[in-house]
């Protein structure tokens, strides 16, 4: 009897999560921008190095396609790092969802990313195929410069990116970063939200089963608000596809969850016709 009940429990949570799944998809499939107010809402990721910001764009292609994708490389170590618009596939091919991704270098001490240049990506400054360099930030002299930006370069909401296991053990010179890169935010007047990622390397019940996500004491005690700057009711967990070879229903209705969220909250910016700071 007791092997029955759990079976039960089971097989009703599948079908309670792949309806959520499905119906995700399908506003996410019915979803548009209103007509004369851009050609796709802009969202920017940025965060500490191999917190999972590509993995993320890869992650939500994946379950656009309804199948494993990598289209965006993770980053290796180094000093510079390309700023790259990431389309998603919508059905066929040439057929694009009307949101984008950009996401930036990390933001590790000296060899991360210069404040600066997130300030100027999220104002559209920032030319395709830029090089950051963590030596320099870009000047309105360099060729990379995008000197006249209009509103379809523009970011519409910011995503910090995370992972849950680095949290504890953020250095002050990347939170410093990341409180200059909220301030200038909120003084343009960009939404900001935040995706906790790896959350099952960070806590032994989430690694056992991505559902008991929000059972995790340990990730409950993470002083998130305080460390990250934003509203828990704007952070979002995820598991990153990684090494997988098939789709979870489990981590895709997580994605889903927080990709919503970017989109309605980047979308209300976007119909709000906010005048940006140059």
């Amino acid at each position: 009897m007791h092997v029955y009940h759990n079976f039960l429990c089971l097989f009703l949570h599948c079908i309670i999560v792949i309806n959520h799944t499905v119906n995700e998809v399908k506003w996410l499939n019915l979803f548009s921008l209103e007509e004369g107010t851009k050609k796709h809402l802009r969202i920017l990721l940025y965060g500490p190095s191999g917190s999972g910001k590509s993995s993320f764009i890869n992650s939500v292609d994946s379950v656009c396609q309804n199948r494993i994708s990598r289209p965006a490389a993770a980053s290796s170590s180094g000093d510079t790092f390309t700023y790259k618009t990431h389309q998603i596939q919508k059905g066929k091919a040439g057929r694009y969802h009307p949101f984008v991704f950009n996401d930036a270098m990390g933001l590790e001490g000296i060899r991360g990313v210069c404040e600066e240049d997130i300030k100027h990506a999220m104002q559209g400054h920032l030319k395709e195929g830029y090089k950051f360099n963590a030596a320099s930030a870009l000047h309105p002299s360099d060729e990379g410069y995008n000197e006249n930006p209009d509103r379809n370069d523009m970011a519409d909401i910011l995503v910090c990116v995370v992972s849950a296991n680095a949290v504890p053990f953020l250095k002050d010179d990347t939170l410093n970063k990341m409180q200059i890169i909220r301030t200038a935010a909120r003084d343009y007047d960009i939404p900001q939200m935040a995706i906790l990622t790896k959350i099952d390397e960070a806590c032994p019940i989430v690694k056992k089963s991505i559902k008991n996500v929000y059972k995790s004491k340990h990730i409950k005690k993470m002083e998130l608000q305080s460390k990250l700057g934003i509203p828990l009711t704007d952070i979002f967990p995820v598991k990153n596809y990684h090494e997988e070879h098939d789709l979870n229903s489990d981590i895709d209705v997580l994605i889903l969850k927080a990709l919503r969220q970017i989109i309605q909250i980047g979308n209300d910016h976007i119909n709000k016709g906010t005048e940006f700071v140059r």
